[in-house]
């Protein structure tokens, strides 16, 4: 059975990242990282919640790989003149001369202007590399890869609970995958909810999260998937995605019925834009 061993290159940029980036949010101890980097991980996202801890595992593998290294800032900013000054001091606290990428967040519509000049200060100044964007707007989500903007990497949600993705993204991806940004998908686990017995449909067993990210990353779309550890022992299990390969069909079968359930049973805490859509066209229970 293949593997997701393998590496992508992000764009067009000549970096290539694992299948699998680590988030900051849950606050995995800086040695989990740093493990994790030793197992071939190395998309570093310190992004809405930036724990110290991560800062620490950055600071540490930056001193002897930083060329290996995928570092990313995000930013929710919605002044794009409050950026620099944000990236500074996070590049101060880090311990690091540059950020690879800076990720604008949850972006709802299209940027104005303002954040590609901010941009392309920073990049001057050498302070960033290269630029992202995420949405919870799926509807918008395709006109990130026609923009003149050089967004080189793009993040949307996508797991077996919201499938809107399915519709509203992956059949408007560019044909071929060479030099189109880089897809990254989150929120695999649904907040936990996928993993949660008290929340599974009668007769069925909860989904593992090593099952989360492989059910991500066996769409072939999908370049990677990010992970928000809280601790080694989820690190490991999200790792293990890794070496276990594409789903089978019945376990995909499984995994989309217990989304199904979800869907219907617990409201997001998030809705994507298009979830409305989806309810009132009848199309996607569990997309």
């Amino acid at each position: 059975m293949a593997d997701f061993l393998d590496r992508r290159q992000i764009g067009a940029t000549g970096l290539d990242t694992s299948r699998i980036g680590l988030g900051s949010t849950f606050n995995a101890p800086a040695s989990a990282i740093e493990a994790a980097f030793d197992q071939g991980i190395n998309y570093l996202y310190w992004g809405s919640v930036r724990q110290p801890g991560f800062a620490t595992a950055m600071r540490n593998l930056a001193k002897q790989h930083r060329d290996e290294l995928v570092l990313v800032i995000q930013s929710y900013s919605d002044d794009p003149t409050t950026i620099e000054a944000e990236v500074a001091a996070c590049l101060k606290e880090s311990g690091q001369d540059h950020f690879d990428f800076l990720l604008l967040g949850n972006h709802m519509k299209m940027p104005v202007p303002g954040y590609q000049e901010a941009f392309e200060q920073m990049r001057d100044k050498g302070i960033v590399r290269y630029l992202s964007i995420s949405s919870h707007n799926r509807p918008l989500v395709p006109q990130f890869f026609e923009a003149e903007a050089p967004y080189d990497l793009v993040m949307f949600r996508y797991n077996p609970v919201h499938r809107g993705a399915e519709q509203d993204i992956f059949p408007l991806l560019p044909q071929s995958a060479v030099g189109r940004p880089l897809v990254a998908t989150y929120t695999s686990t649904r907040w936990g909810h996928l993993l949660d017995p008290a929340k599974m449909p009668p007769g069925e067993s909860p989904v593992s999260a090593r099952d989360c990210y492989r059910y991500a990353l066996s769409r072939p779309e999908v370049d990677m998937v990010i992970a928000g550890p809280g601790n080694a022992e989820q690190l490991d299990e999200a790792i293990s995605a890794l070496h276990a390969g594409p789903l089978e069909e019945e376990e995909r079968t499984r995994i989309e019925r217990i989304g199904r359930h979800l869907y219907e049973q617990y409201a997001p805490q998030y809705p994507d834009a298009g979830d409305a859509q989806d309810v009132k066209e009848g199309r996607a229970k569990g997309r």
